[in-house]
């Protein structure tokens, strides 16, 4: 895998993660490296049709351990069909959502414990994990304020002010255990700002090449 690099973008609802991630792939592109953009649940067919079921508001209530296994079936398919070739082939990968939107969202969200969502990370992943993770930051209220502007929620983004809060601060717990792998991004202002934070930690992996 040498030159390869696996690169996440993470966050709660609202805070940009598409958009920014686009940045991202689009700004590496301009620079001549080949970058493979991708998504969590999803980036296969099957993965495309299990995030269906997870973000379908109209499905009945499910139980969290159920969404924790289809999170890590999605995951395992795109592991193997999609990420980690890339990987071998020495491209960039870019991946909205990885494990750490498991940990803050299953994990602090849900409240399953960290210890059986890591047995899970361990068995489908093996010793893989992002070289650099994008936390994209903002407060939970003005997050949510964007999501609510938009024309249907799906399962996830109906969900508490408390849970969101749960999922935040799980989040930043995970970037304050590994300060060394996570980026994280003030994404609370302006979009053109955001960028220029995006635009910045970019110019940051390009220079540890």
């Amino acid at each position: 895998m040498t030159g390869s690099k696996f690169i996440t973008v993470e966050g709660i609802e609202g805070v940009g993660k598409s958009t920014h991630s686009r940045t991202l792939c689009e700004y590496l592109r301009d620079r001549g490296i080949d970058v493979l953009a991708t998504r969590e649940p999803g980036g296969t067919r099957l993965g495309e049709r299990i995030r269906g079921l997870l973000l379908d508001a109209g499905e009945p209530p499910m139980h969290p351990e159920s969404e924790l296994l289809l999170i890590f079936g999605a995951r395992a398919e795109h592991l193997h069909q999609v990420v980690l070739p890339a990987l071998a082939a020495g491209r960039w990968v870019v991946c909205d959502r990885f494990t750490d939107a498991t940990y803050a969202y299953q994990g602090g969200g849900r409240g399953i414990s960290y210890p059986r969502i890591a047995a899970l990370e361990q068995w489908v992943q093996n010793d893989l994990r992002p070289h650099v993770t994008v936390l994209l930051d903002a407060d939970v209220q003005v997050a949510l304020s964007r999501v609510r502007t938009r024309s249907a929620e799906d399962r996830f983004e109906r969900e508490s002010l408390d849970f969101f809060t749960r999922v935040r601060h799980a989040y930043l717990e995970l970037a304050t255990r590994e300060p060394r792998r996570f980026r994280v991004v003030d994404a609370n202002g302006p979009l053109q700002d955001v960028r220029r934070r995006i635009v910045a930690v970019c110019e940051g992996l390009i220079a540890a090449e």
